[in-house]
């Protein structure tokens, strides 16, 4: 699913618009982004929501081992 987000202040302007542009297209919905308020980071000017945050490296670790050593083709 794609989500094509428009912000409350383009609402009046685009939404319609990306309604009627996608409305074909069983993979994408159109949303309005309805986020209110001051951004909760705001209020920490020491960047502790930085030292929270936490990374990962999802990615699937390599094979162990060593590779045998190949030929190249002639």
């Amino acid at each position: 699913m794609i989500y094509c987000v428009i912000p409350r202040e383009l609402e009046a302007e685009l939404f319609e618009k990306m309604v009627e542009y996608y409305q074909g297209n069983p993979n994408v919905e159109v949303i309005l982004d309805r986020r209110d308020g001051p951004d909760r980071r705001d209020g920490q000017q020491d960047g502790s929501f930085r030292e929270r945050r936490e990374t990962r490296d999802r990615r699937r670790a390599r094979a162990a081992g060593t590779f045998p050593e190949i030929d190249a083709p002639a």
